[in-house]
């Protein structure tokens, strides 16, 4: 089976200051999830999960399905605060959704063949869509998955900071660990992050990030459901309204326990996203630079 793309587009937003997964991003209207799904379908995948909150369908329908007019397989999965496990509920006040992993988790009965996991809000590149999915044809099984590196240098924004995975490799360009790393500023050389917004680490230029571009075997699946109890035991109490399930969790804990391998698939794709408003116009000046190098024509869908 072809592998399926998965595209989380159930974030708020907040930074952004509103719905920033449908925010036109040249003048032909496209979004960046079309650039995603392009490239994808172009790179070999078959169809697509898309992952939204259940008030939106009707904008991602609008907005997305109407202008692919048939082209790609659409099907929606709803991440919902109340898809909890037995004996949990949603903790009083609480807005914020369960995080990445969750939100696959949310997706998991549509979701029957190796997958590749995005953003919404994220461009990522022709080539890393070629690499995952020659990875997940050819490559992936129930313990064997990979991840697409970005050097840190191409993720940063200079509207301000960023969340990024910093990733730790062995000599054979595999995941040893990924650390979340929430305030992440570009450096001459690099960048830093900092935990208390005063104390800043430096990390050297050419150092692997996650961008959330993960290829994953089905197996995987099973995986997140059986740890979001637990995850949920011990981090709630400290946690109640802002605690996420995020997807890196999984598999460090897999590598942890030997039970699976993560292969990183370098890139030197540069990423551009939709962080902060201010993004907007460095994004559409580069898409701009793309279509006009031919590497996308002027309008997706049309034949």
């Amino acid at each position: 089976m072809k592998p399926v793309l998965v595209i989380m587009a159930a974030g708020m937003g907040s930074r952004f200051g509103g719905l920033k997964q449908i925010a036109p991003v040249d003048d032909a209207g496209h979004i960046l999830m079309d650039y995603s799904i392009f490239d994808a379908m172009r790179a070999g995948f078959g169809r697509v999960v898309l992952i939204i909150k259940p008030e939106l369908e009707a904008d991602f329908t609008n907005l997305i399905l109407s202008r692919l007019g048939g082209e790609v397989q659409v099907d929606f999965a709803y991440q919902t605060q109340d898809r909890l496990p037995e004996g949990f509920t949603v903790p009083e006040g609480r807005v914020k959704p369960w995080g990445t992993a969750h939100a696959v988790l949310c997706a998991r009965e549509k979701i029957d063949a190796p997958f590749c996991v995005i953003n919404a809000d994220d461009f990522y590149g022709r080539t890393s869509f070629e690499s995952i999915a020659q990875f997940l044809t050819t490559e992936a099984s129930p313990s064997a998955h990979a991840m697409v590196g970005y050097r840190i240098e191409n993720t940063l924004t200079e509207n301000g900071h960023v969340a990024r995975g910093i990733c730790q490799t062995d000599a054979h360009s595999m995941l040893v660990s990924v650390t979340e790393r929430t305030h992440i500023e570009p450096r001459e050389g690099g960048a830093a992050y900092t935990e208390d917004g005063e104390h800043f680490t430096f990390v050297p230029a050419g150092t692997y990030v996650s961008m959330n571009m993960w290829g994953f075997h089905t197996a995987i699946l099973d995986e997140i459901d059986a740890r979001f109890a637990p995850w949920l035991r011990e981090n709630l109490p400290a946690n109640p309204l802002k605690c996420e399930y995020f997807l890196p969790l999984i598999p460090n804990q897999l590598l942890t326990e030997g039970k699976a391998t993560v292969k990183v698939l370098p890139t030197h794709e540069r990423w551009y996203g939709m962080t902060y408003a201010d993004d907007m116009p460095n994004i559409r000046a580069a898409l701009a630079s793309m279509r006009e190098s031919g590497l996308y024509p002027e309008h997706l869908w049309r034949k």
